[in-house]
């Protein structure tokens, strides 16, 4: 699945023609941080792949904000930014679960004779590329440290 800042654009125009607030604000936040993004560093559009890390990006802001608000007993916020989560999660590619990042760390340490954590760099590489933006990197970097600690 491919998104494209104009699909984003056109979706925006669609949810203000019928009158989602909730949309249309969070697409609006998602293209604005799109925009600060190709404007920071070296002026160029984005790839689809870079939208994507975006939107992975602002999805993993409202996921931290929605458990702050939780924890500081403020349910209603958390309400807001898990909708907004859920909007943006539409864009996203499914989210492996831990077992199928399981396997595909147990593949990797096979395929690379890893042994230790002396090998961390290697396998992390080799995992993300087959994990492509599909599971959080801490969660992938905490289970590669428990598998190498294993072996």
């Amino acid at each position: 699945m491919t998104v494209s800042k104009a699909s984003l654009q056109s979706d925006l125009t669609d949810a203000m023609r019928a009158q989602d607030k909730v949309r249309a604000g969070t697409l609006r936040m998602a293209l604005t941080a799109i925009t600060m993004e190709e404007s920071a560093g070296a002026h160029h559009e984005l790839s689809d792949d870079e939208v994507l890390k975006v939107l992975a990006k602002e999805a993993k802001k409202r996921r931290e904000a929605a458990t702050a608000y939780t924890d500081a007993g403020r349910p209603e916020l958390a309400e807001v930014e898990n909708a907004e989560l859920a909007i943006l999660q539409a864009y996203l590619p499914e989210q492996l679960d831990e077992a199928a990042v399981a396997g595909i760390i147990e593949e990797v340490i096979a395929e690379t004779g890893a042994t230790g954590m002396a090998q961390m760099g290697p396998v992390m590489k080799a995992v993300q590329a087959k994990v492509a933006g599909r599971a959080d990197g801490k969660a992938v970097a905490a289970a590669v440290r428990a598998a190498l600690a294993k072996s």
